[in-house]
């Protein structure tokens, strides 16, 4: 995502950060897999898993979920937090090659490729880049 925003040149006007619904990681770094298939396709990764809670979303406009699941959870700190303006959506949504779909929807799921193998990886980043592209053209039409 900051490669996109970076290269659309809105580094400055958007902050990405991430965080995991779950605490089961927290302070891990990625999965060797994943590491390795970002740094093949150019990327940069310095990461260590953290767990983001309903304080977060008063200083998040959107947030984003990566599967149903997380979206549930995510609504769930919505209602708990005190920040009404946060928008929730996949992440995936912003693929326009799915815009067929409604949040939540599990065909806008990014699919864990942990028990997959290497080529699982590639094809989540695939998915990833698609939505990135998405968000960013997004993006540019709400801040500019």
């Amino acid at each position: 995502m900051r490669d996109r925003l970076v290269k659309a040149g809105l580094e400055s006007a958007v902050t990405v950060d991430s965080a995991g619904t779950g605490d089961w990681h927290i302070g891990y770094p990625a999965d060797p897999r994943a590491a390795a298939t970002i740094t093949q396709f150019g990327y940069e990764l310095d990461h260590k898993a953290r767990q983001i809670n309903a304080t977060w979303f008063d200083a998040i406009d959107l947030v984003l979920a990566m599967d149903t699941e997380n979206y549930k959870n995510l609504q769930t700190m919505l209602v708990e937090s005190v920040a009404p303006a946060t928008e929730l959506r996949m992440f995936r949504s912003f693929d326009p090659a799915l815009a067929k779909y409604q949040d939540p929807s599990s065909e806008l799921d990014v699919p864990d490729p942990y028990y997959g193998g290497e080529e699982s990886f590639v094809l989540v980043l695939k998915m990833i880049e698609d939505a990135a592209d998405g968000l960013v053209a997004h993006l540019q039409e709400k801040i500019r």
